[in-house]
């Protein structure tokens, strides 16, 4: 089977490509640039062991016949679908680059279609756009020229291209309207903020700032027609190859559409914030103030739209689905698919996946102080634990200020992950894998780096592991104080042992210890970590006096409660103040531009101090916090580890708010 695809290169058509390469006796042509040659190569390397099986046709859908005429005439007769998805997707795009690209390229396109004889189809990526911006009601498959308003570029464009294919198409065709396309409900891949991704920011600071119990008010808004891009494609692909549908449109969505708060809710839920206590609806409008506010609408300027638009960060046609009163069918679609084995999942279900792929590729929006560069330009910087968490967002914002990364963790897989995002930033990193409870493998890793760099300016001991269960809970369990000791204590004195050296040679150093409030206020039920973690602190500060006079700074940084995939286990986290791995990656920027001894939180200093001053008054204070939060299931019988936390009781809220950032 011979296919020809235009937009290969973009988002929706390289998950295409990757599923039409893998048919058996593909042949795939796919049209690209010469100057985007390293596209299409990267869409070979892309597809892996299919790679032979892409050809590349050079071309342009804005050039009238698409490719020369020697091209066109190899693959007259030889082509059995031709895919066309390349288009112009801009909410902020101009009239010219609209009609160049989306409207007279999809007519070049249907001429090159036309002149290829043989038994060749089309399939015309279209969009729910067609429908304009103001549609009211229900917008079947069935359903095209409505006299819907279609002013803005985007609409007006994939309105006009779809037209071209129904009225200018000699050949069979089909059109297939996919909604607001989102990343890959199974791998949460996206290339771009788009869309429901213009609000994760604001969400996250939500989660990190609002514990799970503070009830949210939100609105209810207008229907939006989300769809996962793996569901676009393999349903395009299942229709395609199924006879009797030529003529059809089949509307690519989530059946049941959610609304905005629906839609908002879910990734609230994926970011572990609160919840919607209660949606209020948008009202509508009747239909002469609609009338009126149009045309108060149209009379603002586009510049004054934009600059709008610029200033909150959202572009205004993302906005108006609050007030989005069109629902779409995916009638045909779902009749196309019976018996294929090709459902779009519920948004609710992957939406943890969609943010989790945001958090860690395209959450990267940082910029490094002028006085940050000075600092760190060109340092080497090594980092335990670099694969998730704290660890992840230091070494993201230490590789934005011209550091050379170091990342260190036991999982290659995630390592090269990380560094991978590290380098879209253009930063440097470097991945060294190391099991931090193997002292042997410390050694080797050491000897590396330092083979490989020569030193070490700034080592941060950021890898731990952190139990939460009561002594009477733990008889049973004595590995738990040798398996966190050894990481979190012997681990990082080993690693400090390997560098110093080095660093005492160069007279330069600084070495930056994660420890825990917990060790300032001797948290109940963490026995096994907060020894582990004072091991460290009592190790550190012999060991500062010992380097002060070679110009190696030491610095102890007790956290508070951090919300990293360390802390998830632990269910009722949801519900209490924590710190955000920004907040804590701040810290640690902090420690490495100011050089202090330590830094606490308020409440860690104050811990400190009423143990010293008053032991038996902080004592009553962590009994009371013991009793009031329970051992999780997981601790009393492992039974229950998975089941949703309880809502904490007024106690429990007020408790937490109180010492805020404590470990309970």
């Amino acid at each position: 089977m011979n296919y020809f695809v235009t937009g290969a290169t973009g988002f929706i058509g390289r998950f295409l490509v990757d599923r039409l390469a893998a048919r058996e006796d593909a042949k795939v042509y796919i049209l690209v640039r010469e100057s985007s040659q390293e596209k299409f190569d990267a869409l070979v390397e892309r597809v892996g062991e299919y790679g032979d099986r892409l050809f590349p046709v050079y071309g342009d859908i804005t050039m009238p016949g698409l490719v020369d005429a020697a091209e066109a005439k190899k693959l007259k007769g030889k082509i059995d679908h031709v895919f066309h998805l390349a288009a112009v997707y801009d909410m902020n795009m101009d009239d010219a680059t609209a009609d160049r690209v989306n409207t007279e390229g999809t007519r070049n396109v249907v001429d090159f279609v036309n002149e290829l004889g043989g038994k060749v189809r089309l399939h015309h990526m279209s969009s729910v756009a067609v429908a304009g911006g103001d549609y009211v009601g229900k917008f079947t498959e069935d359903m095209f020229d409505e006299g819907q308003s279609t002013k803005h570029p985007y609409y007006r464009t994939k309105y006009q291209a779809e037209k071209i294919v129904r009225e200018e198409s000699k050949v069979p065709f089909r059109v297939y309207r996919p909604g607001a396309v989102v990343g890959s409900s199974e791998t949460g891949e996206i290339d771009k903020i788009d869309g429901p991704y213009y609000f994760f920011k604001a969400i996250q600071k939500i989660s990190h700032r609002l514990p799970k119990w503070v009830p949210l008010l939100g609105i209810e808004g207008g229907r939006v027609p989300i769809v996962p891009v793996d569901y676009v494609v393999k349903a395009m692909e299942a229709i395609a190859h199924k006879d009797g549908l030529d003529g059809e449109c089949f509307c690519l969505i989530q059946s049941h559409s959610p609304t905005v708060g629906e839609l908002l809710g879910a990734f609230l839920a994926a970011a572990h914030g609160p919840e919607f206590a209660k949606k209020l609806e948008v009202p509508t409008l009747p239909s002469a103030l609609r009338a009126i506010t149009g045309r108060i609408g149209d009379a603002v300027p586009e510049s004054v739209k934009k600059q709008i638009s610029r200033s909150i960060g959202v572009p205004m046609s993302v906005l108006g689905y609050a007030t989005n009163r069109a629902v779409f069918e995916d009638k045909n679609a779902r009749a196309a698919l019976r018996g294929s084995g090709v459902k779009c999942p519920d948004v609710a279900d992957y939406a943890p996946v969609l943010w989790n792929y945001w958090d860690q590729y395209l959450n990267l929006s940082y910029k490094a102080s002028p006085k940050l560069v000075r600092r760190l330009a060109g340092k080497i910087v090594l980092i335990t634990g670099a694969s998730s968490g704290i660890g992840f967002t230091t070494a993201k914002k230490m590789a934005a200020a011209g550091a050379k990364v170091i990342l260190v963790a036991r999982t290659k897989d995630k390592l090269d992950e990380t560094q991978k995002i590290i380098e879209t930033i253009g930063g440097e990193a470097f991945v060294y894998p190391c099991d931090l409870n193997d002292m042997k493998a410390i050694d080797e890793m050491a000897a590396a780096v330092l083979k490989d760099f020569g030193h070490v300016d700034v080592l941060i001991n950021n890898a731990g592991r952190s139990i939460r269960r009561a002594v009477n809970e733990s008889y049973e369990r004595f590995h738990d104080f040798e398996r966190t000791m050894q990481l979190n204590y012997f681990g990082s004195v080993r690693l400090i042992m390997a560098l110093l050296p080095s660093m005492l040679h160069r007279k330069s150093g600084h070495i930056i210890n994660i420890s825990s409030i917990g060790v300032l206020a001797n948290a109940a039920r963490f026995s096994a970590y907060v020894a582990s973690k004072a091991a460290l602190d009592a190790f550190t500060r012999c060991l500062s006096a010992e380097i002060k006079a070679k110009n190696i700074h030491t610095t102890a940084i007790y956290m508070p409660l951090v919300r990293t995939p360390m802390i998830a286990p632990t269910k009722i986290y949801s519900y209490i103040p924590t710190w955000s791995p920004d907040d804590a990656a701040d810290t640690v920027i902090k420690a490495v531009m100011e050089r202090p001894k330590s830094i606490a939180t308020t409440l860690g200093t104050a811990a400190s101090v009423s143990y010293a001053l008053w032991p038996k008054v902080n004592d009553y204070i962590l009994s009371k916090g013991f009793q009031l939060f329970p051992s999780s299931g997981a601790a009393k019988s492992g039974k229950d580890k998975d089941a949703p936390a309880p809502k904490p009781t007024l106690e429990q809220v007020v408790f937490a708010n109180v010492f805020k950032g404590e470990h309970w």
